[in-house]
């Protein structure tokens, strides 16, 4: 599998990344350690995770396989910390100095490492102050327990902002953010802005929920995620008459290049300029080997050029 460097760091990770958002719900610990030792044998190296996933059991599931399983150092570990779900509505987000070095050291003491290579303030934190921030993030670098750090679910005034402030010694090199061939909006401000800024994106949700899998083209599959109750809202959205066009378009260019329309999906993603990696997911290792088999395909210039079209806003 290939390796990116992180916009203008040093930071390199595999072009694909492994989420763990299904860890620990709908993904065992069995599941999970096949997941992940096919993906190290495959060249990755970018795991994300994040205290938030199913309320920690996805650190959990990790912490049971790093070391068993893979060596820690074969990974580029990248977590979060800066939102706790159990908190009341309205008080989620606290991206303070106690509440992010707290957070950072939980998840630190759950994994049993002694640094995140990558280390993410999950949201903007309109409370506190921005300098705070900035200061605590190298804070963290400074004391070892971070290596690089990052945003997630920035706007790009908000990663602007942050980078504007960083500390020289520990500058912001990655904004995470979904982006698919159904979800273009961080290409108005966001990527821009991670380009003068030297940040590198790290597109999530590329196959926009499974949805460019073509597996709801013929309508919600019984045993699909668009068929749970919680969490089929997020799938629903991406149902509209422009993913049936998107869809047909990407189906059209694996069947003419003899691949499957996720393969097609992702390398458009993971081909975007200032994408480092696509970070990708899957329930078992059965999904997960397809993903894995569509590492390295590289679109010819004429169906990036169409998907580009049919997919723009």
């Amino acid at each position: 599998m290939r390796t990116a460097t992180v916009g203008r760091s040093g930071l390199r990770v595999s072009a694909l990344g492994l989420g763990t958002l299904t860890w620990g719900r709908e993904t065992p610990g069995d599941e999970a350690a096949a997941q992940l030792t096919a993906f190290v044998d495959a060249g990755g190296t970018l795991l994300d995770t994040s205290p938030a996933y199913n309320d920690g059991a996805a650190e959990a599931v990790l912490a049971e396989l790093l070391g068993d399983v893979v060596a820690r150092d074969r990974l580029v570990l990248s977590g979060t910390a800066g939102i706790d779900p159990s908190a009341p509505p309205g008080h989620r987000v606290d991206c303070s100095r106690r509440a992010l070095l707290a957070g950072l050291d939980r998840t630190l003491a759950a994994l049993g490492t002694d640094h995140l290579d990558l280390w993410q303030v999950a949201a903007w934190d309109r409370r506190t102050p921005v300098a705070e921030v900035a200061a605590t993030l190298a804070h963290a670098v400074r004391t070892g327990r971070a290596r690089y750090v990052g945003v997630r679910g920035h706007l790009a005034w908000q990663l602007a902002t942050a980078a504007g402030v960083a500390a020289a010694d520990a500058p912001i090199v990655a904004a995470q953010a979904e982006y698919s061939l159904l979800a273009r909006g961080a290409e108005d401000e966001l990527i821009p802005a991670a380009a003068h800024h030297g940040a590198g994106l790290l597109a999530a949700v590329p196959l926009a929920g499974g949805v460019l899998t073509g597996k709801y083209r013929d309508g919600v599959p019984s045993d699909s995620r668009g068929a749970d109750e919680l969490r089929g809202t997020g799938v629903a959205r991406y149902l509209t008459e422009q993913a049936d066009r998107v869809n047909q378009a990407v189906a059209t260019a694996a069947d003419g290049l003899g691949t499957s329309p996720l393969a097609v999906a992702l390398a458009w993603a993971r081909g975007r300029p200032q994408v480092a990696s696509a970070i990708v997911g899957a329930r078992d290792l059965a999904q997960f080997t397809g993903t894995l088999a569509a590492a390295d395909l590289e679109l010819p210039d004429a169906i990036v050029a169409a998907l580009d079209d049919v997919s723009g806003y």
